[in-house]
């Protein structure tokens, strides 16, 4: 009886936190944007990629490095909105019990970002190797799903990543400008030093995945579980934050 009455609270609770995506343009415009900058930058990166030794997998995927960036900014904007005008007393008022209203959150942002990262990696797939041509032989089926699956995985993992993140901080800004700069900048040049404790990064475990092959520490699916500790690490300080913290 418990688990039904649960499972009925928790219904209503997640509907609320999906009318507030949908019903923000700037929501929807970040869900567009993991596509597309995830498509336009593999193609890119496609066509300038050359010789025989590059990995076609992670050449495919190579705008997933980008498309992150968007799966932040929409994992971000989702909670940071809670924090601007008393919006979260109102939704705590609707939904007292705190526990529930973060989860509902968290699968309000994870659902449709894991939707359109199956999405993204389909189209990604297809364009990326209609680019490469030949130099995509090598690519095999079983990489491919991998490379597809693995996509929306690690854009899910990284938007819950920045909605922790952000909830900790209780700023949308605070956490974008830690994530973005270390993204695009920190985690790119630690990277370079592979076989070391840079592989250990959220960002550098998780895109194992979309690597035909690898000479660090992890592999694809132990990558992206050291990048879901990373995001589970967030979103546990989250709702720590959320208990914890006044409205």
């Amino acid at each position: 009886m418990t688990t039904t009455n649960g499972t009925t609270a928790f219904a209503p609770a997640l509907h609320a936190e999906w009318i507030k995506i949908r019903t923000l343009r700037a929501q929807l415009a970040g869900l567009g944007a993991v596509l597309g900058a995830t498509v336009a930058f593999s193609a890119l990166a496609g066509v300038g990629t050359g010789g025989t030794d590059a990995d076609p997998l992670f050449s495919v995927f190579f705008g997933v490095s980008f498309g992150q960036i968007a799966a932040v900014a929409f994992g971000t904007s989702a909670v940071a909105a809670e924090f601007q005008g008393g919006t979260l007393r109102l939704s705590l008022a609707a939904v007292p019990h705190r526990g529930r209203w973060f989860a509902a959150k968290l699968t309000a942002i994870s659902l449709p970002v894991l939707a359109v990262g199956l999405v993204t990696g389909l189209l990604t797939l297809a364009v990326g190797s209609a680019v490469l041509g030949e130099r995509a032989v090598g690519l095999g089926t079983a990489e491919g799903v991998r490379g597809v699956i693995g996509c929306a995985v690690y854009l899910t993992l990284m938007a819950l990543l920045a909605a922790g993140l952000t909830t900790v901080l209780r700023s949308g800004v605070g956490a974008l400008s830690i994530l973005v700069p270390f993204l695009l900048i920190v985690s790119f040049v630690l990277g370079d030093l592979s076989g070391n404790a840079a592989d250990l990064l959220p960002d550098r475990a998780g895109q194992v995945v979309l690597h035909s092959r690898w000479d660090g520490l992890l592999g694809p699916w132990t990558g992206l579980a050291v990048a879901a500790l990373w995001t589970a690490t967030a979103v546990a300080a989250g709702a720590w934050r959320v208990r914890r913290r006044d409205a």
